[in-house]
């Protein structure tokens, strides 16, 4: 074994020499190691060793390695380098203060109250009752259908990734519930907070999937049925006409899911202008034009509304990009350099889509800034087995499926 040395002057190297001798041992179980390196101040690490792991079981291995060392307050990290592993020893051991509980409550019940408010200014008609009481049962009333079915989606999908990431022993909060009175939803969805490190690329990519598989398990029933309560109706023939009138947009499942029900491709055009079905159908698919006026589509229910609103969750959530669980998804089945060379071109396709829906702008500006970063497990050696890499290519599948190139068109 050789020694690569910092910059420590003599007495700083013996101290180093004196703590890392129980490091050296508790790694040398687990790796048969060919060389160490000291940090210096530029490093994150205290050592770092390599050489190859004995076992082919690293998850085991590192298990293992990391109950040795925990009563000496350090934390170790599993790297590839080359042919060869890496064993890196970092100070302390991630720890996170205990979540504030109340917050998420009152979140939670200025968003329940939003959202349900949104429902109600979705579906009630006639005019407002005088009374209190009765408002007050016009509100639940109108409002209850759209609320429930919005927070069923969106509360699956964060307890998917709460519940997980608990079995992996994860520090999680439970969900944040944004609230947004007066706008298309009601809320700008949630969020949980993972305060502790995944251990592997295996949690990581279990606690990633798990929201949206588990919110689209839920979406797509909630949207069938919202779509058997909802009619079919004309679009207005002339913009005039209907100053206010927007149209959802379209994703592949949301396509499939209307032509279950009514048997017909919607919103269905007077002509097709002169060009095949197919050719009309890509080109209004991806950037919503020409506009349909005076075709037929489907008038939503507030039910099948909140479906669609859960498609569209589940397909931005699924972006192949930085924190986002898509991003997780790229990251851990073709590794952090494929990642880094995907992301230039998801913010050049969303800036192109901006053109036809302004909102990818603001998305592309944010994920500008955070989509950058990927989340790196302790060990990273540690590869994913056939069933989860199945499950990876199964979320990428679903984000094909539920994206929504052009979300509203309004006119």
């Amino acid at each position: 074994m050789k020694t690569i040395t910092g910059e420590e002057n003599l007495e700083d190297q013996i101290a180093l020499e004196d703590r890392a001798a129980l490091f050296t041992r508790a790694v040398g179980k687990v790796l048969r190691v060919e060389d160490l390196t000291w940090g210096t101040a530029k490093t994150r690490f205290i050592v770092r060793y390599r050489g190859r792991l004995y076992s082919e079981d690293s998850a085991a291995a590192y298990d293992k390695l990391s109950e040795e060392l925990k009563s000496l307050d350090v934390t170790p990290l599993f790297r590839n380098d080359g042919h060869q592993h890496a064993v890196e020893i970092v100070r302390g051991i991630s720890t996170a203060r205990p979540s504030r509980t109340w917050v998420n409550l009152v979140l939670f019940i200025v968003t329940l109250f939003s959202v349900f408010l949104t429902g109600f200014l979705y579906s009630f008609e006639g005019p407002l009752p005088s009374d209190p009481l009765q408002l007050a049962a016009a509100f639940f009333k109108s409002g209850w259908p759209f609320a429930l079915s919005l927070l069923a989606i969106l509360g699956t999908h964060e307890f998917g990734h709460y519940l997980v990431g608990r079995h992996h022993g994860l520090n999680v909060t439970l969900p944040y519930f944004i609230p947004l009175p007066f706008s298309f939803f009601g809320t700008m969805g949630a969020f949980i907070n993972m305060k502790s490190i995944p251990k592997n690329r295996r949690v990581l990519l279990d606690v990633g999937l798990a929201g949206p598989l588990a919110g689209l398990v839920v979406a797509i029933p909630v949207l069938l049925l919202g779509l058997h309560l909802s009619s079919l109706g004309n679009i207005p023939s002339t913009v005039v006409s209907a100053p206010s009138m927007q149209l959802e947009g379209n994703s592949i499942i949301y396509l499939l899911s209307k032509y279950i029900i009514f048997g017909k491709a919607l919103p269905q055009p007077i002509n097709y202008g002169g060009v095949s079905p197919l050719i009309y159908w890509l080109r209004y698919f991806f950037t919503g034009h020409p506009l349909p006026l005076g075709g037929l589509d489907v008038m939503l229910h507030p039910v099948a509304w909140a479906g669609w609103a859960g498609l569209l969750v589940t397909g931005l959530n699924l972006l192949p990009v930085g924190q986002l669980d898509g991003g997780h998804v790229i990251n851990v089945l073709f590794g952090v350099k494929w990642a880094r060379r995907l992301y230039p071109v998801i913010l050049v396709i969303l800036v192109g889509l901006g053109f036809f829906w302004a909102g990818w702008w603001l998305w592309a500006f944010l994920l500008f800034f955070l989509g950058r970063f990927s989340a790196e497990p302790l060990d990273q050696i540690t590869p994913l087995d056939g069933k989860r890499k199945l499950l990876g290519y199964l979320a990428i599948i679903a984000f094909i499926l539920t994206f929504i190139p052009v979300p509203l068109i309004i006119f």
